[in-house]
């Protein structure tokens, strides 16, 4: 399949945090395509923060990805949020805002991101809260297919809920290939089968991190440690089903010095290069197969 090109940031792009500020300084646009934040930790910071931050949204494209819209929330949508986000968007030409299909929030937040029950119920209440949303916005928004450890109430399937969720609310996916195989090993399925029943042409961009084991059947999300084998498998396949999607690597804590990530970043830059070469001869051997009409 082709490269996308209806997106607004290409390539490959990094979680900027904080701590990194001074380290990644020395990055440049041929290192990494884009950036993205978590604007809740940017919004009205100011002084020595909010000017180093400044610097990279004008040095990078920057994309937002959320932390507490909370969208399965009981709690009315905090449209005050939602309005400071657009701001924030505004302030720094930010092209894109993504959130997590879960709750983080009643009567107070909760400081975890928790699993929305999958039921039809919950399809049609969640789809509401993201229409609501990008009503407010002005833009489409993706959600992303969160991990999770519990299903509480559950009445379809993981795979069914997300479909039914981005096809009512007509919103878009962000792809997280490591909560797939989390997922997998914690719940007992085939993240081959699952990546392939997403519906791609929602696919906007994709996530990639690591994960901790906790045990063999019981992987936990932490974004704290370097991606595994299956993982990158999982990349190169949804690479393969969607088109070649720019990827953000995530690194939340046990960053490790810049050039060390660029290891990572650079083996997403590989694949995505064998990827757009396999699909160059794919489409080369269907034009040279017998039966197909050659004009000259």
């Amino acid at each position: 399949m082709p490269v996308t090109d209806t997106f607004p940031v290409q390539g490959v792009g990094v979680g900027l945090r904080r701590s990194m500020l001074d380290d990644a300084r020395s990055l440049t646009l041929d290192d990494v395509q884009f950036m993205e934040v978590a604007p809740e930790n940017w919004i009205g910071v100011g002084g020595r923060y909010g000017r180093q931050f400044k610097e990279y949204s004008e040095r990078f494209p920057i994309i937002c990805h959320g932390l507490s819209l909370s969208i399965g929330s009981p709690d009315p949508v905090d449209v005050d949020l939602v309005k400071s986000i657009r701001q924030f968007m505004d302030e720094h030409k930010v092209p894109y805002y993504s959130e997590h299909l879960t709750y983080c929030s009643e009567q107070g937040h909760l400081y975890d991101l928790l699993p929305i029950p999958f039921t039809e119920e919950a399809v049609h209440y969640t789809a509401e809260r993201i229409r609501q949303v990008q009503d407010i916005l002005g833009e489409r928004i993706a959600m992303e297919n969160a991990s999770y450890y519990c299903a509480p109430g559950q009445e379809m399937s993981e795979i069914e809920f997300i479909r039914a969720v981005l096809e009512e609310a007509d919103c878009d996916l962000l792809l997280d290939v490591n909560n797939i195989y989390v997922n997998s090993i914690n719940h007992g399925y085939d993240p081959h089968q699952f990546l392939d029943q997403l519906p791609g042409e929602r696919a906007k961009y994709i996530h990639i991190a690591g994960h901790y084991d906790e045990a063999e059947d019981l992987k936990v999300d932490t974004h704290g440690a370097d991606v595994i084998d299956p993982v990158w498998t999982l990349l190169a396949r949804a690479y393969k089903n969607f088109g070649v999607l720019p990827t953000l690597l995530e690194r939340d804590f046990n960053i490790p010095p810049v050039n060390e990530l660029m290891l990572e970043v650079d083996k997403i830059k590989a694949i995505q290069k064998d990827a757009q070469l396999q699909a160059v001869a794919a489409s080369a051997s269907e034009q040279n197969s017998p039966g197909v009409s050659q004009h000259v």
